[in-house]
């Protein structure tokens, strides 16, 4: 399969990488070839002698949508970034980013170490002309729909021109994987009032006031708002936006435990959960962080993904997805043409000598 841009639209997916190994890997990928039709071939990256055996196992042995890449060395998560491109030429995190570096594929999904991932793919690949940073997209439930929290915890600091971007990233990424034709982007702060946060959020706020027409800016947005209807865009820095992604995933499971511990507290509890059934299994769904599977570092000249470490075959499967989905949409063609478009406006630009 080709992508719009021309480039093999295979997906590279690190066998090696998570908590749970590669059986739960191979176990992803043969839910997904299963499961979504138009599903982009897939290259397996990793142990050729610990893969084969595998995918014998779950029927995959000679599926013609699917190659392996032996990688004999493997990203840890006790490996430091630096280091690890040094000394870790060979692990299947660094063979899966080659591939998209040179072409052969169009997308990297792993679970492994989020910190040498970030390292390898700005390094192998680079950030999109006009892009100083790439910046993470997580994916959260709120009213009526989901929305992009962005950045998730690529970067803790952050210039307002950073934010712009962000915002870009972000409003592209929405039009792919929740269908949003303009999508509303926030700016996350203290207050909706003009001048409420700090020099950076007043900073950021002017540039997107400035920018027009290239994204659809709602204004400041306060936290309490996150989880309304109210933006599908959540742009900050990675500082901010790590800590919001991992409150809410924790409030999802205590509210997930104490949910569940409340309704066998006595019979009569019992009965009505049993007869609303139906309703908490369509909440859990909502509220389930597996729903996308991974959150894509956006702004690079390829695309990564990257899933939880203690992803499930079921979340790896959904990243997979997405990562079809992303890479059919040609969506960094799209992101570099309006950043280009955004820093014309928001750079100042050298006065012309005479």
């Amino acid at each position: 399969m080709v992508t719009p841009s021309g480039i093999s639209g295979r997906i590279a997916v690190d066998a090696m990488g998570g908590d749970h190994g590669p059986s739960e890997v191979v176990a992803a990928v043969k839910l997904a070839l299963t499961e979504f039709a138009d599903l982009n071939p897939v290259t397996l990256v990793g142990d050729e002698a610990v893969l084969k055996p595998l995918l014998k196992q779950q029927g995959l042995g000679d599926h013609a949508s699917l190659q392996i890449l032996h990688a004999s060395e493997v990203i840890t998560m006790d490996d430091k970034p630096l280091p690890a491109l040094k000394r870790k030429k060979d692990a299947s995190m660094f063979k899966a980013i080659e591939l998209v570096k040179s072409g052969e594929a169009a997308a990297v999904v792993s679970c492994g170490n989020t910190g040498v991932l970030m390292a390898g793919g700005t390094v192998k690949l680079r950030t999109l002309g006009g892009v100083d940073r790439p910046a993470l997209a997580a994916i959260i439930p709120r009213k009526n729909g989901y929305l992009i929290l962005i950045d998730a915890g690529a970067n803790p600091e952050a210039t307002a021109e950073h934010l712009v971007h962000n915002a870009i990233l972000g409003s592209h990424y929405a039009r792919v994987v929740l269908g949003a034709a303009s999508p509303r982007v926030g700016l996350l702060t203290i207050g909706t009032e003009e001048g409420k946060g700090n020099t950076l959020i007043a900073a950021t706020h002017d540039h997107l006031k400035a920018v027009g027409d290239l994204i659809n800016y709602v204004g400041l947005t306060e936290g309490f708002q996150v989880f309304t209807d109210h933006c599908d865009v959540a742009v900050c820095d990675g500082f901010v936006g790590n800590l919001l992604l991992k409150s809410w995933e924790s409030l999802a499971h205590f509210f997930s435990a104490t949910l569940k511990t409340e309704l066998k507290a006595n019979p009569l509890r019992i009965t009505g959960a049993v007869l609303a059934g139906g309703a908490f299994k369509a909440l859990k769904k909502r509220i389930n962080p597996e729903t996308y599977g991974g959150a894509p570092l956006l702004g690079l000249r390829g695309n990564i993904l990257k899933a939880h470490g203690s992803s499930s075959r079921h979340a790896i499967k959904n990243a997979i997805r997405v990562a079809s989905e992303v890479v059919n949409a040609d969506m960094i063609h799209h992101i570099e043409t309006d950043v280009a478009r955004a820093n014309a406006i928001i750079r100042p630009q050298p006065p012309v000598s005479t």
